[in-house]
């Protein structure tokens, strides 16, 4: 079995391609911008034809589509999350039209969730901004193809090797900088939104079942945790796990900073506004005591996201086998995190507290590295 892996350099990418690897008798060739790859594509420039002519040479029973980008300009959404699904739908039509493909989607299609409400597949997509939008139009390009085709619309990936441009990715690097100092302080943004994690090991044993899976798939399959978590109680199950010593605030957009100490865990996680349809639900504050804290650009205005699965396990027979907090264990254990942001806070002295830097705000989950593009 034959399976190029586009995107195949990045978070959800670089899983995928060891999973597939696993398969008995697969050859799994990595197609994108890295030099490593396999076969040169980027989904943003390649027209149909030069396309058709690289899926021709590489002769695939099946791709699996994990180029994305998760931040930029809206351009640079529309042209990779866009057009590049419908690009390479034509090109396949033309040079393997037998081909299954597998397109990883975003739970950020959805748009703001009803609380207490799982979404299903049938569910209207009202997506907020441009990420969700172009996420959307690939999808809407995999479904109408008329190909063997299935779009997973995966949650807010986390686990091992989580990147500083996913938001549990962040919060580890912050801790890492901060380590057991008990004077440090982590000035975030809103915690009061509720996400649907997911760890990446189940969003690639999902990906190993739609490709393997024999005859037609639903055209879209939600692939999530199942649960809606707070972003509060995620963050302090991971400090919880680093050991941080000092002090979390919490600037709940633009209100009053509130202030916890880590061992003040699960104090106060009531619902709220902030947060969103991305991954990525919150970004940290500059300054000391939260003094600016803000929220994902593409998430401002939704509180609440679940996903329901069901679908999932009645095509696949795939249900997530990973609790977040496993999830959280392996991101911490395994390095993930680390790096991609420098400490911009205030130096200890003069009775204050130590303000622990943000990371770059690139981006959300995805495919992308560096939370912009899949290489």
């Amino acid at each position: 079995m034959r399976i190029l892996v586009l995107g195949f350099t990045g978070y959800l990418g670089t899983h995928v391609v060891e999973g597939l690897r696993a398969l008995p008798g697969a050859l799994v060739l990595g197609g994108g911008r890295a030099p490593t790859a396999d076969h040169a594509v980027d989904l943003a420039t390649v027209c149909p034809a030069e396309l058709a002519k690289t899926l021709a040479s590489a002769a695939p029973d099946t791709v699996v589509n994990c180029a994305g980008a998760t931040g930029g300009d809206p351009v640079t959404l529309a042209e990779v999350n866009a057009r590049g699904p419908a690009v390479l739908c034509a090109a396949l039509r033309e040079a393997a039209p037998g081909a299954r493909l597998v397109h990883l989607g975003s739970a950020a299609e959805y748009g703001p969730g009803v609380q207490d409400v799982r979404v299903t597949e049938a569910a209207a997509t009202r997506p907020l901004a441009p990420y969700g939008a172009t996420k959307l139009a690939g999808t809407v390009a995999v479904t109408t193809s008329g190909l063997d085709a299935v779009v997973l619309r995966v949650g807010n990936p986390v686990g091992p090797g989580a990147p500083p441009t996913s938001l549990p990715g962040r919060i580890a690097a912050l801790l890492r900088t901060a380590g057991r100092d008990p004077e440090a302080v982590l000035p975030l943004g809103d915690l009061s939104a509720y996400r649907d994690f997911v760890d990446v090991r189940d969003v690639t044993r999902a990906v190993v079942l739609a490709a393997t899976a024999p005859g037609p798939l639903p055209p879209v399959l939600n692939i999530s945790g199942g649960h809606a978590v707070p972003v509060r109680e995620m963050v302090h199950l991971l400090t919880d796990k680093a050991g941080f010593r000092g002090r979390i605030t919490e600037n709940a957009t633009g209100a009053r900073a509130s202030a916890t100490r880590a061992s003040d865990a699960r104090a106060s996680e009531d619902g709220g506004t902030g947060g969103g349809a991305g991954p990525d639900a919150v970004a940290a504050g500059r300054g000391a005591g939260g003094a600016r804290a803000g929220g994902s650009v593409r998430s401002a205005e939704v509180s609440w996201q679940c996903s329901d699965v069901t679908a999932a396990e009645a095509a696949l027979g795939w249900r997530p086998a990973h609790s977040l907090d496993d999830a959280l264990t392996a991101l911490w254990e395994s390095g993930g995190g680390g790096g991609g942001h420098k400490d911009v806070g205030v130096p200890n002295g003069g009775g204050q507290h130590r303000a622990v830097g943000e990371p770059e705000r690139a981006g959300e989950r995805g495919g992308g590295e560096k939370g912009v593009r899949t290489p």
